[in-house]
């Protein structure tokens, strides 16, 4: 597994608050996806996986590893390139539904791009 540059997240509240505000939103399951053009020519991730839902830090890290994962995989398509994404948990996870968080994340992605279309 390789890491995502510190330069493809979304680090400060301001930013989280943008995307959030500009109102280009899907939800899924277990997941519901914001984004936002941003013109730096390369994507950016931001998380939101709240105690609410997972009270055990090392399940948040897991899940929060699991997207930057897939994230990472995924920015390469041509629309991603220059967007920023916020993911937010909606939901407590079960164990089993690792493989379901990442394929519901890719689907969703696919969809919010017609936003932009």
């Amino acid at each position: 597994m390789q890491s995502l540059p510190k330069n493809c997240r979304l680090q400060k509240a301001s930013e989280f608050a943008a995307i959030i505000n500009f109102k280009c939103q899907i939800s899924g399951d277990l997941i519901q996806i914001y984004s936002k053009p941003n013109g730096l020519g390369y994507a950016r991730l931001g998380l939101i996986v709240s105690k609410k839902f997972e009270r055990r830090a090392t399940r948040r890290n897991r899940i929060k590893r699991i997207l930057r994962e897939t994230f990472r995989r995924k920015r390469g398509g041509d629309k991603i390139k220059e967007m920023d994404w916020l993911i937010r948990l909606r939901r407590p996870m079960i164990k089993d539904e690792s493989k379901e968080l990442a394929t519901e994340m890719q689907l969703i992605m696919f969809e919010v791009q017609k936003c932009h279309d």
